[in-house]
């Protein structure tokens, strides 16, 4: 079983999701355990504050550290801990895979300007980005973590096919389209190999478009 630790000010983020789909149907199979810790039970005033101004002065808020340690050490959390930062290295599936293969993972949620980089250098043992834009805050990226890690275990997806012919499994590269009925709509016809019932033929049609999609993706983004 995986257990996903995820530390937020903001617990109510993860309840809908959670209780969803593909991520309520792994914990319903026994692969998962979810534990979402607010990380203001961690404070010690009477507000409950987890930011103050940064040293040195600066526009916004930054995040303390002793909240983010002390939350982790009441899980008694074991790597990877997780912290959502633009900053981070781009999440990909051959992270999503490494996480699902393990037994912990723990996920922590910066909110405001910054989070103190003390979390970042001595807490956390890797910093992720779900892309090169600014968020609110880190729930929505954590969220994407655990829904693509999570959907890789077993009993999170009644067709555990499904999950080996997405794009990037395995390194693959970009998956090749998928069509369903009706063969025509609006005019727009359903490639006619994919009809034909020959399933070489069909095999290689889909390993062409895959290796075309990829390509064409490269070229988009570079190097």
């Amino acid at each position: 079983m995986l257990r996903v630790n995820v530390v937020t000010i903001f617990p109510e983020f993860f309840a809908g999701p959670l209780a969803l789909s593909i991520l309520s149907r792994a914990r319903e199979a026994g692969s998962v355990e979810y534990r979402v810790v607010n990380l203001r039970d961690f404070t010690h005033d009477k507000h409950r504050t987890v930011d103050d101004a940064p040293y040195g002065g600066g526009a916004g808020m930054v995040m303390k550290p002793e909240p983010f340690f002390e939350a982790v050490d009441s899980l008694g959390a074991q790597p990877p801990i997780v912290l959502l930062s633009a900053r981070g290295r781009h999440f990909s599936h051959s992270d999503a895979a490494r996480f699902a293969s393990g037994d912990e993972l723990t996920l922590l949620c910066g909110h405001y300007k910054d989070v103190d980089q003390r979390v970042a250098d001595h807490l956390a043992t890797e910093e992720l980005s779900i892309g090169d834009f600014i968020l609110t805050g880190g729930e929505p990226a954590a969220l994407a973590v655990l829904d693509a890690t999570v959907r890789l275990l077993p009993g999170a997806m009644s067709d555990a096919e499904s999950a080996r012919t997405d794009s990037f499994f395995q390194s693959a590269g970009i998956s090749a389209p998928s069509y369903t009925r009706p063969p025509v709509y609006r005019g727009h016809e359903v490639p006619e190999v994919l009809l034909s019932g020959d399933h070489k033929r069909i095999a290689e049609w889909r390993r062409t478009e895959a290796a075309r999609r990829t390509e064409a993706r490269q070229d988009k983004t570079g190097p």
